[in-house]
């Protein structure tokens, strides 16, 4: 699965996209966040505060508990506002 990061979660994570083979027991968003922040110290530190980071599944806004099941690609960002 392509996973991309954007802003200042690109920033702590140190990559603009990643390919992941995924557990058989990663199967939501929740359980995608919980497996990201177990590889390393820079993936835990991006995936801290999870409230606040957003997440598309190939392009369309979801919650954490969207099945990953099918989608090619997860973007994980912070909100974005208007001016």
């Amino acid at each position: 699965m392509n996973i991309r990061y954007f802003a200042w979660v690109r920033e702590r994570v140190g990559l603009e996209e990643e390919e992941i083979d995924l557990p058989a027991s990663v199967s939501t968003v929740a359980d995608l966040i919980t497996h990201l922040k177990s590889l390393d110290e820079n993936h835990a530190a991006a995936f801290e505060e999870e409230d606040a980071i957003r997440v598309a599944l190939d392009q369309e806004h979801v919650e954490t508990d969207a099945a990953l099941e099918g989608a090619r690609e997860v973007a994980f960002f912070p909100p974005m506002t208007g001016g």
